[in-house]
């Protein structure tokens, strides 16, 4: 296995890392209500941070931006809204079926969706069955499935163990919105696709390859942040209860802290985005679409042992941590697959 692609990996591991500690910040936010903390965390996630760091990057942010053909421009933008789109369906996934099930359908479902879909509308799909390394790559994917649903069914003999069950449990209403988070969140990898014209771009304009990919963020995540602050802005306006006055008429102490630990969530959000470039920079360009696998696959792993290291396991019997280690292994053992597959 090359050095490139030990480095691609290892790359997503960590913007996975970030993913799965990025709530943490947001969980020590008090008085607030969720809409406003999602917010301003995103306002730093989508907004604030990829127009900064391009501005940062290029030699001229406008001319950059203006030398895109709003056909070019619009994909982007949209797959980036469908990925926003997701992101909503997330939370409301949780909400109607726990965190265990929730997480392994909707997981489940956008790692498929994600890694696959784009090697099918490229035509090149079908190539994949007549090259070992394709045929190696694709049983990578298959053991990360099992490896997520391995490490869900884990968390839900814990929350049965625990007495734990989702607040307004609906098995009907909780799938349908698994199935729509799985497919809209696989819109960033579709994004990531669509915006290679933009990362050439980039290129051309001699930026390190490991940093091409961030200026198309801004239009990617823009889509992002019109879908979820358009929702919170939306709650925020006319759910009863919900007042931004109320939020922000908090002893300027306390007010403080909540800014500052939901712009701590934003950043490392953004920075699961900013490490997945420079993964993706090390994954040979026929195997692009392995990024989204081994992004969310790594989620759902690195997901797992920052709730063995915050001691969220302990439940009175080993059956569930037993059965989360079987899966992170699982999920490990996909990512050497997938990488020998894309170095032979």
């Amino acid at each position: 296995m090359s050095n490139a692609i030990v480095l691609g990996i290892f790359w997503h591991l960590v913007g996975a890392a970030s993913a799965a500690c990025f709530y943490a910040p947001f969980k020590q936010v008090k008085k607030w209500s969720w809409e406003t903390m999602w917010s301003i965390g995103g306002i730093v996630s989508w907004i604030i941070l990829p127009w900064t760091i391009s501005y940062i990057l290029l030699p001229d942010f406008w001319a950059y931006f203006s030398s895109f053909s709003a056909s070019t421009l619009l994909p982007v933008f949209l797959f980036g809204a469908m990925w926003g789109i997701g992101n909503v369906n997330y939370g409301l996934t949780m909400r109607y079926l726990g965190m265990s099930m929730g997480i392994g359908i909707a997981i489940g479902i956008t790692l498929i969706i994600g890694t696959l879909m784009t090697p099918i509308l490229q035509g090149r799909f079908i190539t994949l069955f007549g090259t070992p390394g394709g045929q190696m790559t694709l049983l990578g994917v298959l053991v990360a499935l099992i490896g997520v649903g391995i490490v869900s069914y884990a968390g839900l003999l814990k929350e049965r163990a625990m007495g734990i069950r989702a607040e307004e449990f609906n098995l009907k209403k909780g799938l349908m919105l698994a199935v729509m988070c799985g497919i809209f969140s696989a819109g960033m990898s579709f994004a990531m696709d669509a915006a290679k014209p933009m990362h050439e771009a980039s290129a051309a304009l001699g930026i390190d390859p490991l940093y091409v990919a961030l200026p198309s963020y801004v239009v990617i995540m823009g889509g992002g942040a019109l879908v979820n602050l358009a929702y919170c802005f939306i709650r925020l306006a006319t759910v009863k209860g919900l007042s931004v006055k109320a939020d922000f008429s908090l002893a300027k102490n306390l007010l403080i802290a909540n800014v500052l630990l939901s712009m701590l969530g934003g950043l490392m959000w953004y920075l699961q985005f900013f490490f997945y470039a420079w993964g993706h920079a090390n994954i040979p360009p026929q195997y692009d679409y392995m990024s989204w696998m081994l992004h969310m696959s790594f989620y759902v792993l690195c997901g797992g042992i920052v709730g063995l290291l915050l001691k969220e396991w302990k439940c009175g019997t080993r059956k569930p941590v037993s059965v989360l280690c079987l899966g992170c292994l699982t999920i490990i053992l996909a990512a050497n697959i997938v990488g020998l597959g894309m170095a032979s």
